[in-house]
């Protein structure tokens, strides 16, 4: 009896771990599939990548993660990502994305980086017009212009505002008596209408960049202002105010021979007119 329920036992013992068995194969078939851990191809930054860059191969690396991990529309494929231009700062392991990179044959470096419709235009600068060198790429700036419209007196306004900055670099100049000179240029991404007015600008006086926080999206109407409007308690000069005198005209009379004439009022009726000998003539 013993020995037929220890027998008993064991076989009962050996289904059981059978059925465990499959039960975890299954288990494990089911994540080796589509969404496991073993999961899918991505590719990611093998390093970071600044704008303007253009993806190598040395620039990438594929990794395997799970396929509900997976960006929407993230490149799996080499081709895809390989000779395009960077667009947006990638950091090192972060995905790769399409919304990141320049399109199909649209080159690297800063033409890749101008949309369609839009305009790339550089001005010359220093550290006072860019903000003290805090004016990058990425940042948005107001274009303010200091002049003196039709010779008048000088004023500053607002010609461009929420101004995206494309690059920030330098350039080699020469001066006037042929002197080679570093030149900071400050290139903004513009539409056409505003390229104009950038570049009317630039050579009607002296332009100043104001940095502004990226989120602040709105549209001020800032009136211009000019140097009377800096000095509290200064009117504007007063005008000098002509009176005009009013001359009531009189028509001569007739000559009289001599004497002294007077004039009588009633009212303002004249009454009568007295004649009175000169005295000087009777003597």
């Amino acid at each position: 009896m013993n020995r037929t329920r220890l027998l008993t036992i064991g076989v009962v013992a050996l289904a059981l771990g059978l059925i465990a068995s499959m039960y975890v194969y299954r288990t494990l078939q089911a994540r080796s599939g589509p969404g496991s851990e073993s999961g899918v191809d991505v590719i990611v930054a093998a390093d970071d990548l600044q704008v303007g860059a253009r993806v190598e191969e040395h620039d990438i690396k594929i990794i395997r993660i799970p396929a509900t991990d997976l960006p929407p529309g993230a490149p799996r494929r080499r081709s895809e990502v390989v000779g395009h231009g960077v667009i947006v700062p990638i950091s090192k392991g972060e995905f790769i994305l399409p919304n990141r990179l320049a399109g199909e044959n649209a080159g690297s470096g800063l033409p890749s980086l101008i949309p369609p419709g839009m305009r790339a235009v550089s001005v010359r600068v220093n550290e006072v017009v860019s903000v003290a060198g805090f004016v990058t790429p990425g940042t948005r700036v107001d274009v303010l212009l200091t002049g003196t419209p039709g010779g008048g007196e000088q004023q500053t306004t607002t010609v461009l505002q929420n101004v995206a900055v494309l690059a920030s670099g330098h350039t080699l100049e020469r001066t006037a008596t042929g002197e080679a000179q570093t030149t900071a240029v400050i290139t903004l991404l513009v539409s056409p209408d505003d390229a104009q007015r950038l570049t009317l600008a630039s050579s009607e006086g002296h332009i100043q960049l104001a940095l502004r926080n990226p989120l602040d999206t709105k549209q001020d109407e800032v009136p211009s202002s000019n140097s009377r409007g800096l000095y509290r308690g200064v009117a504007a000069p007063v005008q000098p105010v002509v009176h005009h005198t009013a001359m009531k005209k009189v028509a001569p009379g007739p000559p009289s021979s001599t004497g002294v004439q007077v004039e009588v009022y009633q009212g303002d009726k004249k009454m009568d007119v007295v004649k009175f000998p000169d005295q000087n003539s009777e003597n």
